[in-house]
Protein backbone atom coordinates (compact mmCIF):
# COMPACT_ATOMS: atom_id res chain seq x y z
CA UNK A 1 0.00 0.00 0.00
CA UNK A 2 1.29 3.68 -0.63
CA UNK A 3 0.67 6.14 1.34
CA UNK A 4 1.62 10.00 0.19
CA UNK A 5 4.28 7.80 -2.25
CA UNK A 6 5.44 6.46 0.75
CA UNK A 7 5.83 2.73 1.09
CA UNK A 8 4.08 1.09 4.20
CA UNK A 9 4.72 -2.39 5.16
CA UNK A 10 2.00 -4.55 5.70
CA UNK A 11 3.03 -8.12 6.07
CA UNK A 12 3.28 -9.85 9.36
CA UNK A 13 6.37 -12.41 10.46
CA UNK A 14 5.06 -13.25 14.03
CA UNK A 15 7.01 -17.05 13.56
CA UNK A 16 10.34 -15.07 12.09
CA UNK A 17 11.07 -12.98 15.66
CA UNK A 18 9.48 -14.91 18.39
CA UNK A 19 9.98 -11.66 20.71
CA UNK A 20 7.35 -12.08 23.79
CA UNK A 21 7.20 -11.06 27.94
CA UNK A 22 9.74 -13.24 29.19
CA UNK A 23 10.01 -11.84 32.95
CA UNK A 24 8.40 -9.30 35.28
CA UNK A 25 10.16 -7.40 37.52
CA UNK A 26 7.40 -6.53 40.36
CA UNK A 27 8.51 -2.92 42.12
CA UNK A 28 5.78 -1.17 43.40
CA UNK A 29 7.02 2.24 44.78
CA UNK A 30 5.20 5.50 44.67
CA UNK A 31 5.20 7.80 41.45
CA UNK A 32 4.18 7.49 37.98
CA UNK A 33 6.58 6.82 35.50
CA UNK A 34 7.91 8.28 32.21
CA UNK A 35 11.79 7.26 30.08
CA UNK A 36 14.13 4.70 31.56
CA UNK A 37 17.45 4.11 30.58
CA UNK A 38 19.82 0.60 30.73
CA UNK A 39 23.57 0.75 31.55
CA UNK A 40 24.47 -2.52 30.95
CA UNK A 41 28.08 -2.98 31.90
CA UNK A 42 26.73 -2.00 35.05
CA UNK A 43 23.52 -4.04 35.07
CA UNK A 44 21.48 -1.63 35.78
CA UNK A 45 18.18 -0.29 34.54
CA UNK A 46 17.12 3.38 35.88
CA UNK A 47 13.40 4.33 35.53
CA UNK A 48 11.90 7.86 36.51
CA UNK A 49 9.29 8.07 39.21
CA UNK A 50 7.93 11.67 38.91
CA UNK A 51 9.86 12.76 41.88
CA UNK A 52 12.55 10.11 42.17
CA UNK A 53 14.21 8.22 39.65
CA UNK A 54 14.38 4.29 40.75
CA UNK A 55 17.41 2.28 39.93
CA UNK A 56 16.84 -1.57 39.08
CA UNK A 57 19.29 -4.88 39.55
CA UNK A 58 19.01 -6.60 36.56
CA UNK A 59 19.96 -9.44 37.37
CA UNK A 60 17.86 -9.81 40.26
CA UNK A 61 14.70 -8.00 39.09
CA UNK A 62 15.02 -5.69 42.69
CA UNK A 63 15.64 -2.55 43.36
CA UNK A 64 18.85 -1.61 43.82
CA UNK A 65 19.07 2.40 44.73
CA UNK A 66 17.28 5.50 44.25
CA UNK A 67 18.04 8.92 43.20
CA UNK A 68 15.66 11.11 45.43
CA UNK A 69 14.54 15.10 45.08
CA UNK A 70 13.90 15.04 41.14
CA UNK A 71 10.47 16.68 40.87
CA UNK A 72 8.94 15.91 37.86
CA UNK A 73 11.62 13.92 36.25
CA UNK A 74 11.51 12.49 32.70
CA UNK A 75 14.34 11.48 31.87
CA UNK A 76 18.41 9.73 32.57
CA UNK A 77 21.13 9.99 30.52
CA UNK A 78 24.40 8.45 31.22
CA UNK A 79 28.27 9.22 30.78
CA UNK A 80 29.87 5.66 31.64
CA UNK A 81 33.29 7.62 31.08
CA UNK A 82 32.93 10.52 33.30
CA UNK A 83 30.82 7.99 35.87
CA UNK A 84 28.03 10.64 35.82
CA UNK A 85 24.51 10.53 35.38
CA UNK A 86 21.49 13.29 34.76
CA UNK A 87 17.71 13.64 34.93
CA UNK A 88 15.80 16.00 33.56
CA UNK A 89 13.44 17.17 36.35
CA UNK A 90 10.32 18.59 34.55
CA UNK A 91 8.84 20.83 37.90
CA UNK A 92 12.43 22.20 39.05
CA UNK A 93 13.18 23.53 36.02
CA UNK A 94 16.78 21.48 36.71
CA UNK A 95 18.78 18.79 35.57
CA UNK A 96 19.85 16.64 38.38
CA UNK A 97 24.29 15.28 37.98
CA UNK A 98 24.71 11.97 40.12
CA UNK A 99 27.13 9.57 40.83
CA UNK A 100 26.89 6.49 38.15
CA UNK A 101 28.77 3.74 40.90
CA UNK A 102 27.18 5.65 44.67
CA UNK A 103 24.36 6.97 43.22
CA UNK A 104 25.03 10.17 45.49
CA UNK A 105 23.83 13.69 43.95
CA UNK A 106 26.93 15.88 42.98
CA UNK A 107 24.76 19.07 42.03
CA UNK A 108 22.22 20.82 39.61
CA UNK A 109 22.35 22.49 36.43
CA UNK A 110 19.28 25.32 35.55
CA UNK A 111 17.69 24.64 32.82
CA UNK A 112 15.39 26.09 30.40
CA UNK A 113 11.46 25.67 31.16
CA UNK A 114 9.90 22.15 31.90
CA UNK A 115 12.90 19.69 30.82
CA UNK A 116 11.42 16.37 29.10
CA UNK A 117 14.50 14.30 26.78
CA UNK A 118 17.80 14.29 27.90
CA UNK A 119 20.83 12.79 25.84
CA UNK A 120 24.60 12.91 26.77
CA UNK A 121 26.71 13.63 23.33
CA UNK A 122 29.99 11.93 23.84
CA UNK A 123 31.48 13.35 20.71
CA UNK A 124 31.18 17.18 22.46
CA UNK A 125 31.04 15.96 26.05
CA UNK A 126 28.03 17.74 26.37
CA UNK A 127 24.24 16.90 28.03
CA UNK A 128 21.30 18.11 25.73
CA UNK A 129 17.89 19.17 27.86
CA UNK A 130 15.04 19.45 25.47
CA UNK A 131 12.86 21.94 27.48
CA UNK A 132 8.99 21.51 26.05
CA UNK A 133 7.53 24.94 27.66
CA UNK A 134 10.42 27.13 26.79
CA UNK A 135 10.72 25.19 23.61
CA UNK A 136 14.57 25.42 23.68
CA UNK A 137 17.41 23.12 24.25
CA UNK A 138 19.88 23.35 27.53
CA UNK A 139 23.57 22.53 26.45
CA UNK A 140 25.48 22.26 29.52
CA UNK A 141 29.22 20.54 29.93
CA UNK A 142 29.17 17.14 31.31
CA UNK A 143 32.11 16.93 33.13
CA UNK A 144 31.79 20.84 34.83
CA UNK A 145 27.78 21.02 35.06
CA UNK A 146 28.30 24.71 33.11
CA UNK A 147 25.73 25.89 30.58
CA UNK A 148 27.56 26.68 27.58
CA UNK A 149 24.51 27.51 25.18
CA UNK A 150 20.77 27.84 24.92
CA UNK A 151 18.92 27.05 21.39
CA UNK A 152 15.22 27.61 20.37
CA UNK A 153 14.04 25.04 18.47
CA UNK A 154 11.34 26.57 17.47
CA UNK A 155 8.60 23.89 18.63
CA UNK A 156 7.86 21.38 21.21
CA UNK A 157 10.60 19.29 21.65
CA UNK A 158 10.18 15.26 22.55
CA UNK A 159 12.51 12.23 22.57
CA UNK A 160 15.93 12.75 20.86
CA UNK A 161 19.13 10.40 20.34
CA UNK A 162 22.70 11.63 19.24
CA UNK A 163 24.48 10.06 16.03
CA UNK A 164 27.74 9.76 18.11
CA UNK A 165 29.67 11.95 15.17
CA UNK A 166 28.72 15.17 16.29
CA UNK A 167 25.24 15.31 15.50
CA UNK A 168 21.97 15.30 17.72
CA UNK A 169 18.37 14.63 16.90
CA UNK A 170 14.86 15.64 17.93
CA UNK A 171 11.19 15.04 17.40
CA UNK A 172 9.28 18.51 17.32
CA UNK A 173 5.90 17.54 18.24
CA UNK A 174 3.55 20.23 17.15
CA UNK A 175 5.13 21.05 13.72
CA UNK A 176 6.20 17.36 13.05
CA UNK A 177 9.46 17.84 12.29
CA UNK A 178 13.05 16.41 12.88
CA UNK A 179 15.50 19.00 14.07
CA UNK A 180 19.26 18.07 13.73
CA UNK A 181 21.38 20.31 15.83
CA UNK A 182 25.43 20.39 15.34
CA UNK A 183 27.25 19.78 18.74
CA UNK A 184 30.44 21.83 17.61
CA UNK A 185 28.94 24.47 15.73
CA UNK A 186 26.08 24.62 18.44
CA UNK A 187 23.32 25.71 16.08
CA UNK A 188 20.35 24.11 14.68
CA UNK A 189 21.69 23.21 11.36
CA UNK A 190 18.69 21.55 9.62
CA UNK A 191 14.95 20.69 9.98
CA UNK A 192 13.45 17.80 8.03
CA UNK A 193 9.50 17.08 7.79
CA UNK A 194 8.17 13.94 8.70
CA UNK A 195 5.01 13.85 7.51
CA UNK A 196 2.40 12.25 6.53
CA UNK A 197 3.47 11.37 10.33
CA UNK A 198 2.35 13.74 12.77
CA UNK A 199 2.77 14.58 16.61
CA UNK A 200 6.20 12.56 16.73
CA UNK A 201 7.36 11.22 20.23
CA UNK A 202 9.47 8.47 20.84
CA UNK A 203 12.87 8.14 18.98
CA UNK A 204 15.56 5.73 18.10
CA UNK A 205 18.73 6.25 15.18
CA UNK A 206 21.01 4.00 13.31
CA UNK A 207 24.11 5.28 13.55
CA UNK A 208 25.57 3.59 10.92
CA UNK A 209 22.42 4.07 8.50
CA UNK A 210 21.95 7.39 9.13
CA UNK A 211 18.27 6.83 10.12
CA UNK A 212 16.14 7.84 12.29
CA UNK A 213 13.06 6.23 13.48
CA UNK A 214 9.84 8.42 15.20
CA UNK A 215 7.19 7.02 16.63
CA UNK A 216 3.98 9.37 15.61
CA UNK A 217 0.54 9.65 17.53
CA UNK A 218 -1.28 9.03 14.11
CA UNK A 219 -0.12 4.77 14.69
CA UNK A 220 2.79 5.35 12.36
CA UNK A 221 6.91 4.81 12.94
CA UNK A 222 8.62 7.10 10.15
CA UNK A 223 12.22 6.01 8.79
CA UNK A 224 14.12 9.36 7.98
CA UNK A 225 17.32 8.79 6.19
CA UNK A 226 19.54 12.11 7.53
CA UNK A 227 21.56 11.78 4.13
CA UNK A 228 18.96 12.38 1.95
CA UNK A 229 16.17 14.47 4.03
CA UNK A 230 13.60 12.18 3.31
CA UNK A 231 11.22 9.71 5.18
CA UNK A 232 11.91 6.65 3.40
CA UNK A 233 9.25 4.43 4.81
CA UNK A 234 6.81 4.36 6.94
CA UNK A 235 5.03 1.58 9.06
CA UNK A 236 1.82 1.09 11.11
CA UNK A 237 2.30 0.78 14.82
CA UNK A 238 -0.31 0.56 17.34
CA UNK A 239 -1.66 3.54 19.60
CA UNK A 240 -0.05 5.78 22.17
CA UNK A 241 3.22 5.57 21.07
CA UNK A 242 5.68 6.95 23.66
CA UNK A 243 8.86 4.99 23.06
CA UNK A 244 10.93 3.88 20.05
CA UNK A 245 14.10 1.57 19.99
CA UNK A 246 16.66 -0.03 17.48
CA UNK A 247 18.88 -2.96 18.51
CA UNK A 248 21.90 -2.00 16.47
CA UNK A 249 23.44 -5.52 16.76
CA UNK A 250 20.11 -7.79 15.41
CA UNK A 251 18.73 -4.90 13.14
CA UNK A 252 14.86 -4.31 14.11
CA UNK A 253 13.20 -1.35 15.13
CA UNK A 254 10.60 -0.78 18.05
CA UNK A 255 7.67 1.04 18.91
CA UNK A 256 6.10 0.47 22.36
CA UNK A 257 2.45 1.43 22.35
CA UNK A 258 -0.20 2.56 25.30
CA UNK A 259 -2.67 0.09 24.07
CA UNK A 260 -0.12 -2.73 25.40
CA UNK A 261 1.52 -3.82 22.20
CA UNK A 262 4.81 -3.76 21.45
CA UNK A 263 5.99 -3.18 17.07
CA UNK A 264 8.57 -4.90 16.21
CA UNK A 265 9.88 -3.82 13.00
CA UNK A 266 12.44 -5.23 10.13
CA UNK A 267 14.14 -4.12 7.10
CA UNK A 268 12.65 -7.18 5.05
CA UNK A 269 14.56 -5.47 2.03
CA UNK A 270 16.63 -2.67 1.35
CA UNK A 271 14.68 0.31 1.79
CA UNK A 272 11.61 -1.57 2.41
CA UNK A 273 10.46 -1.97 6.00
CA UNK A 274 7.85 -4.32 7.41
CA UNK A 275 5.93 -5.18 10.81
CA UNK A 276 7.68 -8.28 11.70
CA UNK A 277 5.36 -9.20 14.60
CA UNK A 278 3.33 -7.15 17.00
CA UNK A 279 3.98 -8.02 20.63
CA UNK A 280 1.24 -8.61 23.63
CA UNK A 281 2.49 -6.43 26.22
CA UNK A 282 0.13 -4.68 28.55
CA UNK A 283 -1.88 -1.30 28.96
CA UNK A 284 0.06 1.76 29.50
CA UNK A 285 3.65 -0.32 28.78
CA UNK A 286 3.95 3.34 26.19
CA UNK A 287 8.09 3.59 26.95
CA UNK A 288 10.85 1.40 26.46
CA UNK A 289 14.76 0.80 26.69
CA UNK A 290 17.23 -2.20 24.70
CA UNK A 291 19.87 -3.25 26.54
CA UNK A 292 22.59 -3.88 24.11
CA UNK A 293 24.22 -6.64 25.52
CA UNK A 294 21.22 -9.18 26.15
CA UNK A 295 18.79 -7.46 23.87
CA UNK A 296 16.40 -7.61 26.45
CA UNK A 297 13.41 -4.84 25.92
CA UNK A 298 12.39 -3.19 29.24
CA UNK A 299 9.15 -1.65 29.50
CA UNK A 300 7.19 0.12 32.49
CA UNK A 301 3.54 0.32 33.28
CA UNK A 302 1.12 -0.34 35.92
CA UNK A 303 -2.79 -1.10 36.49
CA UNK A 304 -4.86 2.37 36.93
CA UNK A 305 -7.83 2.80 39.18
CA UNK A 306 -11.32 3.90 37.08
CA UNK A 307 -12.09 7.17 37.59
CA UNK A 308 -15.61 9.44 36.32
CA UNK A 309 -13.84 12.47 36.17
CA UNK A 310 -11.90 12.80 32.03
CA UNK A 311 -9.90 15.64 33.39
CA UNK A 312 -8.40 13.66 36.47
CA UNK A 313 -5.23 11.56 35.94
CA UNK A 314 -6.51 7.94 36.69
CA UNK A 315 -4.54 6.84 40.13
CA UNK A 316 -1.75 3.74 40.05
CA UNK A 317 -3.23 0.79 41.73
CA UNK A 318 -1.15 0.25 45.13
CA UNK A 319 1.06 -2.46 44.55
CA UNK A 320 1.36 -2.70 40.75
CA UNK A 321 3.97 -0.82 38.86
CA UNK A 322 6.06 -3.48 36.92
CA UNK A 323 8.74 -3.77 34.11
CA UNK A 324 8.03 -6.14 31.34
CA UNK A 325 10.79 -7.88 29.65
CA UNK A 326 10.69 -9.18 26.73
CA UNK A 327 13.00 -10.85 24.70
CA UNK A 328 12.88 -13.70 22.26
Amino acid sequence: MLLCGLLVGTHAYAANTGYHVTNRFQLDGEGGWDYLTVDSEAGRLYISRSTHVMVVDLETGKPAGDIPDTPGVHGIALAPELNRGFTSNGRADTSTIFDLKTLKVIGQVKTGANPDAIVYDPFSGLVFTFNGRSQDTTLFNAATGEVVKTLALGGKPEFAAADGKGKVYVNIEDTSEVAEIDSQKLLVTKRFSLKPGEEPTGMAIDQERHRVFSGCHNKRMTVLDVESGKVAAMVPIGERVDGNGFDRELGPAFSSNGDGTLTVVRESSPGKFDVAETVTTQTGARTMAIDPKTHNIYLPTAELAPTTDPKSRPKIVEGSFVVLVVGR
